[in-house]
């Protein structure tokens, strides 16, 4: 099969071992970040999604808070393989920090009450389509990245530090930079598993 959007699909993968040596500009970067959020679609145009942006010095803050919060929480004897994971996202060029306002979830909610339960829903599914059309689009300029959830036990320190709002809920970080190693093969169940076809 030839179509030019799964080939981009495809291309998108999970890049763990990155550098910070970007193949494009860092305004460039954050150009596709914006332009990919932007249209990614959402129920009722709600465009709940929100992001920050860190390069630099800023990114390696992120990871460092998120490498302190586990000391305190990780077993002594168990936090030198955690150590390294972080580290191994410090290690990149930058990340992104995708949140969900809340505030906009709640305002529709009290607006179309008949469909109050869904709209937390309908959040996520806006954020997780924003997550992989950033991700796709940096996947097109050679930019490695994977997702990470390290809310919400990041979460107040996050806030505190780049002063997001108090309706903006973290919903996952993505670290991104060049790629320093390839992605492994990746493995796919049956098809007959996971698809229905009726005629």
């Amino acid at each position: 099969m030839s179509n030019a959007f799964i080939e981009m699909i495809k291309n998108r993968r999970t890049i763990y071992n990155l550098g910070d040596a970007l193949p494009v500009s860092e305004e460039h970067v954050t150009k596709l970040i914006k332009e990919a959020v932007k249209h990614s679609p959402s129920s009722f145009n709600s465009q709940t999604s929100r992001v920050v942006i860190l390069f630099g010095a800023e990114h390696k803050k992120l990871w460092n808070i998120t490498k302190e919060t586990l000391r305190a929480i990780v077993p002594e004897q168990a936090f030198a393989a955690t150590e390294q994971k972080i580290d191994s996202f410090a290690a990149g060029a930058g990340s992104i920090l995708f949140f969900e306002d809340m505030a906009v979830v709640k305002g529709l909610q009290e607006q179309f009450p008949l469909y109050a339960d869904n709209f937390p829903i309908w959040s996520e599914q806006a954020s997780g389509i924003a997550q992989f059309a950033v991700w796709t689009a940096l996947a097109q300029e050679n930019v490695g990245a994977s997702l990470q959830h390290y809310n919400p036990l990041i979460d107040t320190q996050v806030q505190k530090e780049w002063g997001t709002p108090d309706n903006w809920v973290l919903r996952a970080q993505m670290v991104f930079g060049s790629i320093n190693a390839p992605a492994g093969d990746k493995d796919f169940m049956d098809d007959e598993i996971r698809f229905k076809i009726f005629k």
